[in-house]
């Protein structure tokens, strides 16, 4: 359909726009405008003055969250079709133009005018509430579990100083209540050394921890044979701020996931938690990452979208697969990877396909694309059909 092309490239704070005919002559601008309301008014009336009789299609470039507010309801005028641009795609286009090292304002503007008259965009449709409070718990955990994870490798640290051998006793310091215990009260081995391991059982009894005499054996000599760090008093009070950062990440995310159990119901991604291995916190990252179901015409799509579709090259005839291209949606990628992780884990046809693909010599990397793959179908199917899990359909 001819359109007209409204191309708008967003900045922090200001953002610059054009409009392009379908013949591709210049109407208006380049024209920057602050990043407000009153600004994107007057720009409006500027584009509304010379706008042809014909469709109009805006194109905006994705730039984190900087351009989300040009994405809300009612923003541009009624009819108008808002299509969002990946800024790897307005790269790619600089480059078909003989401009890959060049980068200004105007020059993206041409990239985006040039994507959408050829067809290029995905359609920004309005999203349920539901869907738009889902998709910040979502994106609050996993920043959260991102900085948890960060805080532990810093915690561990600290406790290699302080408490030297104390994870060949307990590999799993800090994913076991009996290490979290040691790492709160026993920083200092020759506390628990002065203990001893019958005194040491009492104590975590006292504090509802059954401990077997065999580990207590193994952290008690731990203690004994630890030879602490010249900075270990330094260190276990960093490893006591370190224990009360962890606890309110834990408490953080323990409310995250609780918010994303109450919103997934009103959500069209409810019924994937029938399948075997997919919690709501699997398939409130998938929904997140999905939004608006309706806006993906199938399941290709969305596994294109989230970078897992191998790269390609081929010329005379000759073509060569590469790995993964990794250009997409992070989030997306992640949510498909997890979601095949847990089919894995707890679905027998999905295990019994990993198993035959290992067999047939594929590395661990191809495995989890292959059940990534597996898993945006089925996920796909559901929320499209609202439907619950059927294991015959997917033996």
């Amino acid at each position: 359909m001819a359109a007209t092309v409204v191309a708008v490239d967003v900045g922090k704070n200001t953002a610059a726009l054009s409009v392009t005919d379908v013949g591709r002559r210049r109407l208006l601008g380049p024209v920057d405008f602050a990043m407000t309301a009153p600004a994107l008014t007057a720009v409006l009336e500027r584009v509304c003055a010379v706008l042809p009789p014909a469709a109009v299609r805006v194109g905006i470039e994705a730039a984190g969250h900087y351009h989300r507010p040009l994405l809300a309801a009612g923003v541009w005028p009624a009819g108008w079709q808002v299509l969002e641009l990946s800024p790897a795609r307005v790269a790619e286009q600089r480059r078909v133009q003989g401009r890959r090292r060049v980068k200004t304002d105007a020059i993206d503007l041409e990239a985006i005018t040039e994507l959408v008259l050829a067809g290029h965009g995905v359609p920004v449709t309005a999203r349920a509430a539901a869907v738009i409070e889902l998709t910040g718990w979502a994106m609050h955990r996993s920043r959260r579990v991102l900085t948890r994870t960060a805080t532990k490798n810093q915690l561990l640290a600290q406790l290699d100083r302080c408490f030297p051998g104390v994870t060949l006793a307990l590999p799993d310091v800090l994913g076991t209540r009996i290490g979290r215990l040691v790492a709160v009260e026993f920083a200092d081995p020759h506390r628990l050394a002065a203990l001893g391991v019958t005194r040491f059982v009492r104590f975590a009894a006292s504090r509802g921890l059954r401990v077997r005499h065999s580990a207590a054996d193994r952290l008690v000599a731990a203690a004994r044979a630890a030879l602490p760090a010249p900075e270990a008093l330094v260190a276990r009070q960093v490893l006591a701020d370190d224990l009360a950062l962890l606890a309110g990440l834990d408490a953080q995310i323990f409310a995250a996931e609780a918010h994303i159990a109450r919103l997934l119901p009103d959500t069209p991604f409810a019924p994937l938690i029938t399948v075997p291995g997919w919690g709501v916190v699997r398939a409130g990252n998938y929904g997140a990452a999905v939004g608006d179901p309706h806006r993906w015409p199938g399941a290709r799509q969305i596994y294109r979208a989230s970078g897992l579709s191998p790269a390609q090259y081929e010329s005379a005839g000759k073509r060569r697969d590469g790995s993964i291209s990794r250009e997409g949606s992070v989030a997306l990628r992640r949510a498909l990877i997890d979601l095949g992780i847990g089919l894995w884990h707890a679905d027998p046809a999905a295990k019994s396909y990993g198993q035959a693909l290992r067999a047939r010599g594929k590395k661990g990397g191809v495995i989890g694309c292959a059940m990534a793959h597996r898993a945006n179908k089925i996920a796909y199917a559901m929320v499209r059909d609202q439907t619950g899990y059927d294991p015959s359909r997917w033996a």
